[in-house]
């Protein structure tokens, strides 16, 4: 989705795209072997980002204090970056506000403090699976406007996708599933589905570091406001935080929130979809989902039971099979999403 970032008639990777990034060429196999690696650390550090959340939220932070605290420390990173890949052109992020403005809003401020939530009250693995629950929306979505069946992988993969979310659940099991959690990771699948349509429609004169600064930016600015206004609770801790065996200092845990699983995430994300395109990037950013479970494990003691990790792997093959059935056709993409896995949404 990738978040950070991205998709096509249904979106399956959350990590930067390039625009016309097109597949590394087989003529430079050590750029793409280094490129894949460059690929896995950006889903490494992206699926760390529950992690240090809820290390945060444990010790008393609001998730509006911890996404504003991510917003606002990655904004201020990503500003003088920003800056340079504009070179002066300061135009192109006025012809492109409104772009900026709804990623921020919807890429940004809601789909991380909806995610964050979700985090608050579900294990990290859980509350990552329904946000991928984005592709099979979208894939409903147009299904439901366009009146138009989608191909029979398309339809398989949703299903397949909808059976894992009922094992996700696992609705009879020992163990209750909080049901505000599951509500909000799938309101945070469907801000994200909404991102997709969005910067569908954006062209390719801005450069992604500045609508990812720009939108970090704007979604900092909605959060401050919010909590301003009362509309948001906002509390914040300096106690120490717990990650795995180590009890360390809170700005260790916020560090790693706004340094690792926002700034870097980000950039490696966007090397890795240059040096190895779009379609192999979109691919690889499904391991996200398996780093967030091994981050969690590690770092928080949570690993989801036996059914909920079929179940996830349900989710995941479907959305590879979504993804699979609209790389192998041959005709050009849908209006609707043809710049859908430009940038991340930042999960």
């Amino acid at each position: 989705m990738s978040a950070a970032r991205r998709p096509a008639a249904a979106p399956a990777n959350k990590r930067p795209q390039i625009p016309g990034a097109g597949n590394a060429t087989p003529e430079a196999p050590g750029f793409l072997a280094s490129g894949l690696g460059v690929a896995l650390f950006s889903s490494a550090v992206f699926g760390i980002s529950g992690s240090f959340a809820k290390a945060l939220l444990e010790t008393g932070w609001t998730p509006g204090a911890a996404v504003t605290a991510r917003l606002t420390g990655a904004a201020l990173v990503l500003a003088l970056p920003a800056a340079v890949a504009l070179r002066g052109r300061w135009h192109q992020l006025r012809d492109n506000w409104l772009t900026v403005l709804l990623f921020g809003l919807i890429g940004v401020a809601a789909c991380q403090l909806f995610y964050f939530n979700a985090v608050a009250r579900l294990s990290v693995g859980v509350a990552l699976l329904l946000e991928y629950l984005a592709p099979v929306i979208i894939v409903l979505w147009l299904w439901v406007a366009s009146r138009k069946r989608p191909r029979p992988l398309t339809i398989a993969g949703t299903l397949l996708s909808l059976a894992g979310l009922v094992l996700v659940l696992d609705l009879t099991g020992a163990v209750k599933i909080d049901l505000v959690g599951v509500l909000w990771g799938i309101a945070a699948a469907v801000c994200l589905a909404i991102y997709f349509f969005i910067t569908a429609k954006e062209n390719d004169t801005l450069p992604p570091i500045v609508l990812a600064s720009g939108g970090l930016m704007v979604g900092a600015l909605v959060m401050w406001l919010a909590a301003a206004t009362g509309l948001l609770p906002m509390a914040a801790s300096t106690a120490d935080t717990r990650l795995g065996p180590w009890v360390t200092p809170w700005w260790v845990a916020l560090g790693g929130l706004v340094i690792l699983a926002t700034v870097l995430a980000y950039v490696s994300g966007v090397v890795a979809a240059r040096a190895l395109g779009s379609k192999v990037a979109s691919f690889v950013s499904l391991t996200e989902v398996l780093f967030a479970v091994i981050w969690a494990w590690l770092l928080l003691g949570e690993l989801p039971g036996p059914i909920q990790l079929l179940g996830g792997l349900l989710i995941v093959g479907g959305v590879v099979l979504v993804r699979l059935d609209e790389l192998r056709t041959p005709a050009p993409l849908p209006a609707e999403l043809d710049h859908a896995n430009d940038v991340e949404p930042v999960p």
